[in-house]
């Protein structure tokens, strides 16, 4: 319920304060005093659209701030779990909209995003206006109106999640069939280079090595010259150094007991002697290494070849080259997981189409027994609208009926995220007249009843707390008037109602009274509002009823009509608590 409603600096709202009442809340007052500005202000604490225009003349700044008291069992508390704002029954909703076009958000004091106050806002308020009146008139809105009345919302929503993961486990299959054609494309190219590097046989560091023996081969004959040469000079020549050092050390030996400088000298060139020897083995070894295949060295070129050209291909080195094979591997083991999730993916897009075929039937079985309640309803309340002999239809269109029998025919080619059913309210408000789309028959006034009796038919299903009626009376008067008026009590019972009209016959029904006017202070208008008294509020009547100038008839006819509503409102207040009290 709305408690309390503060307005600052807002188009020519200077600073408005109402606080609210249980009950039919009547807003009454001239055209132009300000009465769509509140609604406006409204608008902005459900997550309306707000702009810079919206600001008073002079002021930096406009400011909308309202209270809400909720039962602690209402179904917004979840919301409030699931966003991380606080809940304790009171919810205060500010929003704050700067010159710079930016509006700062506050719910319960915590910063909140537009998009949590409109999620909010929907299940705070609702508004009835023109605007919803042209809601009406579109068709697609219809079958939202029926899971309502018939309690299958809960049903739908369910249905759209499983549809939404539906459309995304498609999306997926689709986005692997895209990948697993680009890679079948590119498979062939991957296992024609697997295999020639392969076939190369590659080593690491071969590429090197061969370099190092290639330049051994090109220089085998100078190479061979210095290693005879060498070894000669050292081992096979007469005075080689092993045979002169092996003399030298014969010599010093005698000396090596009698002095120890003598045989540390001797024992270092026996070292020598030793090294010396080892490098003469080292160079016969490579006289007889060398090589005797004349085709060596072309075998060698031809090798290198072949890994330069690898190298220029998938890499700079023979490591680079291995690695890009280890990844073409990798790429083509992909290809095959790739292909068993979308195989594993299709089975279970055939489960969810199986699944979502057999909500969709059932819903859609529910949806047609809930349109022949909700046509007796509507019908049974347009004849207390003064609309009687009016006919109220529900039409499944054809494509329900073409909906395939079984799970096996393509069944989602006719089920969308709602389900199988495309419904439109069909109308007929003359005796012989065929049933016709509401959209193109009813008039202004046809239209805020008929919503008026769809209002009252939802009212116990519904979980808003708070409906607001603006322009609820338009094309429409007297009798009808009168029985629209009822009706807005009727519902008041199961909501707050805040109702603006011109209307005294709907105006006496109120349980609480405000009057909107504009007055000019230090030059500037601004709008107020108060909430009357029983004598004011006999006079605002008397308004209604004769216009500028008002009679001590017509006061006389405002103070009777009130009368007789005030005791028609306690009986209907003691009906509603029975009704509420009743168990279901």
């Amino acid at each position: 319920m709305l408690v309390q409603l503060s307005i600052s600096n807002l188009a020519i709202i200077s600073h408005l304060e109402a606080a609210f009442r249980p009950g039919l809340n009547i807003l009454s007052g001239e055209t132009g005093a300000g009465k769509s500005i509140i609604i406006n202000a409204v608008n902005l604490i459900l997550g309306g659209r707000a702009s810079a225009e919206l600001i008073r003349t002079g002021a930096d700044e406009a400011r909308v701030e309202a209270l809400f008291v909720l039962p602690g069992n209402a179904p917004i508390r979840s919301v409030f779990d699931e966003m991380g704002f606080p809940f304790q029954q009171e919810i205060v909703i500010r929003r704050i909209i700067s010159r710079e076009g930016r509006s700062r958000i506050t719910i319960n004091d915590s910063l909140a995003t537009l998009g949590s106050l409109s999620r909010l806002g929907q299940m705070l308020i609702s508004i009835s206006g023109q605007h919803e009146h042209q809601l009406l008139l579109r068709p697609e809105n219809h079958l939202y109106l029926l899971d309502e009345f018939g309690g299958l919302t809960g049903e739908r929503l369910e249905l759209n999640g499983l549809f939404e993961r539906y459309l995304r486990l498609k999306e997926e299959c689709r986005q692997l069939e895209k990948e697993i054609r680009e890679r079948e494309e590119r498979s062939e190219l991957s296992r024609f280079q697997m295999e020639e590097i392969d076939r190369a046989e590659l080593k690491p560091r071969e590429d090197i090595l061969l370099e190092e023996e290639r330049k051994r081969l090109r220089n085998s004959d100078l190479l061979a010259g210095i290693v005879k040469e060498a070894y000669h000079v050292l081992y096979e020549m007469d005075g080689a150094a092993v045979s002169n050092v092996g003399a030298c050390l014969r010599k010093m030996e005698k000396g090596t007991d009698l002095d120890e400088g003598i045989r540390s000298i001797w024992e270092n060139l026996s070292s020598i002697k030793v090294d010396l020897e080892e490098v003469a083995y080292s160079l016969r070894e490579m006289q007889e290494r060398q090589p005797d295949d004349p085709y060596r060295l072309e075998m060698v070129d031809e090798r290198l070849q072949l890994l330069n050209r690898l190298k220029r291909k998938y890499g700079s080195s023979l490591e680079e080259v291995l690695a890009f094979r280890s990844r073409l591997s990798g790429t083509i083991g992909d290809l095959d997981q790739k292909k068993e999730s979308l195989s594993v993916a299709f089975h279970s897009v055939e489960g969810m189409e199986k699944e979502i075929f057999g909500r969709a039937v059932e819903l859609s079985e529910k949806r047609k027994k809930a349109a022949k309640s909700l046509e007796k309803a509507a019908m049974d309340e347009l004849g207390l609208l003064a609309m009687g002999g009016t006919r109220f239809a529900v039409r499944f269109s054809m494509m329900d009926a073409e909906a395939p029998s079984n799970p096996s025919s393509s069944p989602m080619k006719t089920i969308k995220a709602d389900g199988l059913d495309r419904v439109e309210f069909m109308l007929s408000t003359n005796v012989g007249e065929d049933l016709k789309p509401l959209s193109k028959i009813a008039s202004g006034g046809e239209l805020s009843r008929i919503m008026l009796a769809l209002k009252t038919i939802l009212a116990g299903k519904g979980s808003v707390e708070t409906v607001i009626f603006d322009e609820v009376d338009s094309g429409i008067g007297g009798a009808t008037a009168e029985l629209v008026g009822e009706k807005l009590r009727c519902l008041a019972a199961y909501h707050q109602i805040l109702c603006i009209t011109h209307l005294p016959q709907i105006a006496c029904k109120g349980e609480t009274h405000f009057l909107v006017t504009k007055e000019v202070a230090n030059k500037r208008t601004a709008t107020v509002i108060a909430r009357l008294t029983p004598e004011a509020r006999v006079k605002e009547v008397a308004r209604l009823l004769a216009g500028k100038t008002v009679s001590e008839s017509a006061l006389a006819h405002a103070r009777e009509i009130l009368e007789i509503s005030n005791v028609e409102c306690r009986m209907s207040n003691v009906q509603g608590k029975k009704e509420r009290e009743r168990p279901t």
